[in-house]
């Protein structure tokens, strides 16, 4: 009976990080994507700032975008350029620097009656075991999430809204993205990509269901087992 029960979470957990990466990939959706900085050039991230800790001299980038997956996503257009972004930020002992870049994206991928802030380049100067969405919290405030911490807008931008399908692109159109974001504390994202190209929004905001079917399954197994 035990392994009938944790057979059929794990299957219950496969099916909806299936239905994740399935055709729904192909609806497009409005948000913020993150990349990580190599050299001159811009690479989807593999995690998210809230589990991504990157080493001082780092530059991350935060681009507002359109796209259904990271192959799609719009890269962030300002350097990874280190040293011209953090020149003027002196280094301190017991800290570290970490350039960020953020890209507010296209005036097409704006937000009805919005429009985008121009782009801008911060030096965060943070504690040396700082995420990456610590970094970002430290320059780019305010930042704006969802109920189930998905980060929908920095320094206020857009003012509403959360990852939402847009209308008229590939796939079935949805009114909004699915409610469940992965699980993280609030100083990141969802963590969207896995730099593959075969994950996408729909991919990152549901991935975190996975994990709750598994945690809620164990509790139940656990509370059972305790009754018998």
């Amino acid at each position: 009976m035990r392994r009938t029960r944790i057979a059929g979470a794990v299957l219950l957990a496969g099916t909806v990080t299936g239905l994740a990466a399935g055709p729904a990939q192909a609806q497009e959706y409005r948000y913020w994507s993150f990349w990580d900085g190599k050299g001159s050039s811009w690479a989807y991230a593999a995690q998210g700032p809230a589990t991504l800790r990157p080493a001082d001299g780092a530059v991350e980038g935060f681009r507002f975008t359109v796209g259904a997956d990271s192959a799609a996503a719009g890269k962030p257009r300002g350097a990874a350029d280190f040293d011209a972004i953090c020149r003027d930020t002196p280094a301190k002992d017991g800290r570290k620097r970490i350039g960020i870049v953020l890209d507010f994206g296209t005036a097409a991928d704006a937000p009805g009656g919005e429009r985008p802030p121009k782009a801008r380049t911060e030096c965060a100067q943070v504690s040396e075991d700082a995420s990456a969405g610590e970094a970002l919290a430290a320059v780019a405030r305010p930042l704006r999430y969802d109920a189930n911490a998905l980060l929908c807008a920095i320094a206020g931008y857009p003012k509403a809204g959360c990852a939402e399908a847009v209308s008229g692109s590939k796939g079935q159109a949805s009114s909004a993205a699915p409610s469940a974001g992965a699980a993280g504390d609030r100083d990141g994202t969802d963590g969207k990509g896995d730099g593959s190209g075969d994950g996408g929004p729909s991919a990152g905001l549901l991935g975190g269901v996975a994990a709750v079917v598994v945690l809620g399954a164990a509790a139940v197994w656990q509370a059972r087992r305790r009754r018998g």
